[in-house]
């Protein structure tokens, strides 16, 4: 037996880093399989963004299906993509970012991925965040 939660975070992942063209392709198959996925692109100065981030992440999340528009389904978004910006926090605090959040859930889990490219000068560095929550079917 699969263990769903690392299955989730896997399609949450594989939302974040796609391509634009890619995530409607992605959408469908995905679906085939079972699971809800979406993606909303981010960027800015991460300190500045953070509300900003929760709320794109929510709004992509309710617009595209991934969850339903309850108490317990928005708080599962919430807090798994804080959990989430924590984990870029300490790479990213104060730089400017740009990247993908990647939003996958299949039954009672809730995955969210963080993908980033945080810019300082001409130098790059990528970092990669994820949270788990679980939400009522």
């Amino acid at each position: 037996m699969v263990n769903n939660s690392l299955e989730v975070a896997k399609y949450a992942t594989r939302m974040a880093i796609s391509s634009r063209e890619e995530e409607d392709e992605l959408k469908i198959e995905f679906k085939k399989k079972g699971i809800l996925v979406t993606a909303v692109n981010i960027g800015g100065n991460i300190n500045d963004s953070t509300s900003k981030i929760l709320e794109r992440a929510l709004v992509a999340a309710k617009r595209n299906g991934v969850i339903r528009e309850e108490h317990l389904h928005e708080g599962g978004v919430i807090g798994a993509t804080r959990d989430a910006l924590m984990q870029v926090w300490s790479k990213a605090s104060g730089q400017n970012v740009g990247g993908k959040v990647g939003i996958a859930r299949k039954g009672q889990h809730l995955s969210i991925c963080i993908f980033l490219s945080v810019g300082l000068l001409h130098l790059d560095e990528v970092v990669i965040g994820i949270g788990h929550r679980a939400v009522p079917e």
